[in-house]
């Protein structure tokens, strides 16, 4: 059983692009909503981005117009987040769980490292 595999980081220059992918075998995952967390050195973890079963999402306003979150149709299990345009202030791990969180279980997560 897969449960909240998180892959996709990596350094990347200011401006520059990434896809973040999280996959989650549980019946839960893909009957919920699942949100994109992320946690820079020193900071709480913060909420990124939701998207719900049918697909309706929604952006904390620091990443509005730049990341986007999908799910991937054929495979319920897996859900995308796309970084655009990233600034310095990005770099974090990204986590995905579920949203509301249940229980008290993270992945590993991916760093994402936004510099030149």
């Amino acid at each position: 059983q897969v449960q909240l595999v998180e892959s996709g980081g990596g350094l990347v220059q200011p401006g520059g692009s990434l896809r973040l992918s999280c996959e989650d075998s549980r019946i839960i995952f893909s009957i919920n909503t699942v949100g994109w967390y992320r946690q820079a050195p020193g900071k709480e973890r913060e909420l990124v981005a939701t998207i719900t079963r049918l697909g309706s999402t929604n952006y904390a306003d620091s990443v509005k117009g730049r990341f986007t979150i999908s799910r991937d149709n054929a495979k319920k299990n897996t859900v995308y987040l796309h970084l655009n345009t990233l600034k310095p202030e990005d770099t974090a791990v990204y986590y995905c769980n579920l949203y509301p969180i249940v229980g008290h279980y993270w992945g590993q997560g991916t760093q994402v490292t936004v510099s030149s």
